[in-house]
């Protein structure tokens, strides 16, 4: 029987959502079962497998609906294989070297006992909420500076991982 994964995510433009999806995508060509679901819809994290916890950064601060999932589920995460994902660098540095994951993505990484943290750039574009990510727009720093084939790279990892896990863990 395949391994499930859950992977959640806190996003507030999509680009996190986005690459959720990405990375679901990889679980699934590697024939691992995935569910892609925003926290507020996970009642419960024993089902699964495995867990991956995505969060936007926005002013150096983790989303909080990821920070938030951490907290509520932390004693059934515990008990699950965790990665989490940063995604939000403006710029290609994510791409270019490890980003140490921020305060609040280190907490969630204690709190679950993660196996892995990796950041990857984020994407900003016309018609983003919010007046930090407009005025950000207006200044032109925007863009999509994330690199798919370096999420790819991270998920393959991740799901050889998992595939390894031994049955019933």
């Amino acid at each position: 029987m395949p391994r499930s994964v859950l992977i959640t995510y806190g996003t507030k433009n999509g680009s996190t959502a986005e690459i959720a999806a990405s990375i679901a995508t990889v679980l699934r060509d590697e024939g691992l079962e995935t569910e892609v679901r925003p926290p507020s819809e996970v009642e419960d994290v024993l089902p699964y497998d495995a867990v991956v916890i995505g969060g936007a950064l926005y002013m150096g601060r983790w989303h909080r609906d990821a920070r938030r999932f951490t907290r509520q589920h932390a004693q059934a995460l515990c008990r699950r294989p965790v990665w989490l994902f940063s995604s939000g660098p403006l710029d290609p540095s994510a791409s270019e070297r490890d980003i140490p994951p921020v305060a609040g993505a280190r907490r969630a990484q204690r709190r679950t006992d993660a196996l892995g943290h990796v950041t990857f750039g984020g994407r900003l574009v016309a018609g983003a909420k919010g007046r930090m990510a407009k005025a950000i727009l207006d200044e032109g720093r925007g863009g999509d500076f994330r690199d798919l084939n370096r999420i790819a790279q991270w998920t393959g990892a991740v799901a050889a991982e998992i595939k390894a896990l031994p049955e019933g863990s």
